[in-house]
């Protein structure tokens, strides 16, 4: 660092801390990907149950010993796995991952799983190129180029938070009533895994549930889901344009849970809801908690949802013709301005905090 923060005389300046920003985004990226070799190699699982050798990890998961060894080092080096006998030959060490790091890699129910989203990482860097390709010529890199590793990863991070979402709908009264009615009828626009579809039904017994979603692989996995969850008499998923919603029927209430942002047409999918929910009935729209408008040095949580963004989101939106093109960070006016052209008077927050999201009904 002291090569790099020797230009201050000369120039005034001193470049030392975002030298140091830039070495901490390494620092994070290698992180990342390591965790993402981890979890797809088996590796942490195989840690969590008992502490292992290289050679040990490598036969209990059909690996190589020689990587294995390479990474239980840097793991330990990292502060996620713990070595229990640093001194002792190389290829005698045993390294185990502590709870607390398993529940936040391995533990799909926790609300602190954070695994998919090296996962979610690894899968944009897979296309890499095809990404800068898109930023030249105004293409896109569609959910299908990103592949299995970006539709799971979706699924599994949404996962737990999903299951908890009735406990938030029952405090809201008018939404809990309308998901109470005898013979009720939800649609889930955008249900990708299904998560969402299965927590709803499960918590209320007499609502019959239809995810939509136009991605056929997702379907494919939200109805695995739903009989393995044994509610898939009460659940069921159609591969389809949610701009066709109407063609299923009349619903109670309508959801497109964190998926607005990604749609290329979403005033039509919004316009379909309208359309497809009863007068009495109740339209939502969960997406991202972002603020109101544009700061500079944003927090966190805005920080991320550009980086999604960047990578998956906006490409995604832009592989299709026509695209609005509106990127992770939707803020409430986009929102309410898709609402307006969809028919609807404007928008107002149901829930203001729910995990990394906001939920708005729409009026």
């Amino acid at each position: 660092m002291t090569a790099l923060t020797d230009t201050t005389a000369s120039t005034g300046t001193d470049p030392g801390p975002f030298a140091e920003r830039m070495i901490d985004g390494v620092l994070g990226w290698m992180q990342t990907m390591s965790i993402h070799l981890g979890l797809e190699l088996g590796w942490y699982k195989a840690l969590a149950e008992t502490p292992r050798t290289a050679a040990e990890l490598a036969e209990a998961t059909g690996s190589s010993a020689r990587y294995a060894r390479e990474w239980l080092e840097q793991q330990a080096a990292y502060d996620i796995l713990v070595v229990d006998d640093a001194d002792a030959p190389r290829d005698d060490r045993r390294f185990r991952l502590p709870a607390d790091r398993a529940e936040v890699l391995l533990d799909g129910r926790s609300l602190a799983f954070a695994g998919p989203l090296a996962t979610m990482a690894a899968a944009s860097a897979a296309q890499l190129p095809a990404i800068v390709e898109a930023y030249r010529t105004g293409g896109g890199v569609s959910w299908e180029q990103l592949g299995e590793l970006a539709r799971t990863s979706q699924a599994d991070i949404n996962r737990p938070w999903f299951a908890t979402l009735p406990d938030a709908l029952a405090d809201v009264p008018e939404i809990h009533a309308l998901l109470s009615r005898p013979g009720a009828r939800l649609a889930d626009v955008g249900t990708g895994g299904g998560w969402s579809a299965i927590a709803l039904a499960s918590a209320y017994p007499q609502l019959e549930v239809v995810g939509i979603d136009i991605d056929g692989p997702s379907i494919d996995m939200a109805r695995h889901h739903a009989a393995e969850a044994g509610v898939d008499d009460r659940v069921s998923f159609v591969h389809d344009d949610a701009a066709n919603l109407a063609h299923y029927g009349t619903f109670d209430a309508a959801i497109a849970l964190e998926c607005v942002h990604d749609m290329p047409y979403p005033v039509a999918v919004l316009g379909a809801m309208r359309a497809a929910v009863r007068a009495d009935g109740a339209v939502l729209v969960l997406d991202e908690a972002v603020g109101d408008r544009f700061t500079p040095n944003a927090d966190d949580i805005e920080r991320l949802m550009y980086g999604y963004s960047l990578f998956v989101c906006l490409p995604d939106s832009m592989s299709h013709p026509g695209s609005v093109a509106t990127g992770t960070v939707i803020r409430p006016s986009i929102l309410a301005g898709y609402a307006r052209e969809a028919g609807f008077d404007g928008i107002e927050t149901v829930l203001d905090e729910f995990g990394f999201w906001r939920l708005y009904r729409l009026r």
